[in-house]
């Protein structure tokens, strides 16, 4: 069997790689997940104020958004073994310090500086996810492992203590546990010279190409702002439009994980099979619906109802849209910085969000989120349909001196 699919320059999904591609990145996209834990160890053991901890975890995502998107290039070619390796380790040094030094400007330092390091691994892992065969598949599965992964890390923190040292020294870990993996990552097509795998990464050079990957990556950024402005305020406009309690947000917050767990793996089994672009569509249009009704209902089993429904959908949009920037070229160009554009977009979320609500009000909140997704739904369906129409001409169309039998 080839381990290398001359038609795309893709490799297949091996145990090694998938430890690798979805560790690295599940990693490098932790911290953003361990926000609230971090925030009440920073409160809790040094005495920052909530303030001075959210504005530190602030920086901290964005030092990781900047880091992703200036490293990019480099983990798209050549460089993508370096990236992944220094931003690990740095991750590993600074998230550590962060745990084990109890000095306020050490633990500022590591917390910037282990953000930096995640932004490489985010960069690496997401160009190498653009190396693997089946790009709906393998987005899928990596969303699988994220949320299970994430599920179990939020899981331990409690139990161990929400401290410093389980909450940062548990990503310090993980981060080393990933640094050893960074050698089965796959390469990129780029960095190959030796004839047909260099010549066949899909979409390379392309005008059209590289316009629908800028505009993908501006659509996601916004997107991401839509999605995680309705997150930031629904456990308040739960409460306060519909009466939710503690007791019912926290259902809602585990019946939402179980549903991107199930959306995530329902994508990685089908792989293509479902299809890419009408997904994508009926995903964002669901979204928007789900949105616009968040902020109008005020039964509380109904507003629980459309808020698990929204999370679902978005992961399934997530995933699509992450697959369709790996399938615009194989080398990565576009799936390496398509997390640090998400964050970007989220990181101005909280802000927007509690400043439309508290001025418009939840109503207007849901409609402007909901008119946001409609318009982003279009260019974002026919850049998927052209990463759809790249994947099929990359493999009705070999290069002429390889032999169609021996592609499996």
């Amino acid at each position: 069997m080839s381990q290398d699919d001359p038609t795309t320059g893709r490799v297949p999904l091996t145990p090694r790689r998938a430890v690798s591609v979805f560790g690295i990145s599940v990693v490098g996209f932790m911290t953003a997940n361990l926000v609230p834990v971090m925030i009440v160890a920073l409160t809790g053991e040094l005495g920052f104020s909530d303030t001075e901890a959210g504005t530190l975890m602030t920086g901290s995502l964005l030092a990781c958004a900047v880091a992703c998107l200036l490293s990019s290039r480099l983990a798209a070619g050549k460089g993508r073994y370096l990236v992944a390796r220094a931003g690990l380790g740095l991750a590993a040094a600074g998230f550590a310090a962060a745990a084990f030094i109890p000095s306020v400007p050490v633990v500022v330092a590591g917390v910037l500086i282990g953000g930096l390091g995640a932004g490489g691994a985010v960069s690496a892992g997401g160009a190498a996810l653009g190396a693997l065969r089946n790009p709906d598949r393998a987005s899928g599965l990596s969303g699988f492992a994220n949320r299970v992964i994430v599920s179990v890390v939020l899981f331990v923190v409690p139990v161990l203590g929400a401290g410093m040292g389980s909450a940062f020294g548990l990503l310090a870990g993980l981060a080393l546990a990933a640094l050893f993996t960074t050698a089965w990552l796959p390469g990129s097509p780029a960095s190959t010279t030796d004839g047909p795998r260099a010549a066949a990464a899909p979409g390379k050079g392309s005008r059209s190409t590289t316009l629908a990957g800028l505009g993908l990556l501006a659509c996601f950024a916004l997107w991401a702002l839509s999605e995680d402005s309705l997150w930031a305020v629904a456990a308040t406009m739960g409460a306060d439009q519909a009466r939710l309690d503690e007791t019912g947000m926290g259902l809602v917050l585990s019946l939402s994980t179980l549903g991107g767990l199930l959306a995530s793996g329902l994508i990685g089994l089908a792989g293509r099979r479902l299809g890419r672009t009408a997904p994508l569509a009926v995903a964002l249009v669901a979204g928007a619906a789900l949105k616009m009704l968040s902020g109008t209902v005020t039964d509380p089993g109904l507003y629980m109802a459309v808020i698990i429904a929204w999370n679902t959908i978005y992961m399934l949009a997530f995933i699509y849209i992450v697959a369709t920037a790996a399938a615009l070229d194989a080398s990565g160009r576009w799936s390496a910085p398509v997390l640090g554009v998400y964050l970007i977009g989220s990181s101005f979320a909280p802000f927007f969000g509690t400043f439309l609500s508290a001025s418009a009000g939840y109503d207007v909140l849901g409609y402007v989120l909901a008119g946001m997704t409609l318009v982003l739904a279009v260019p974002l369906i026919l850049i998927s349909r052209l990463s759809v129409r790249i994947d099929r001409e990359a493999v009705g169309n070999p290069p002429t001196n390889i032999n169609k039998a021996a592609i499996v």
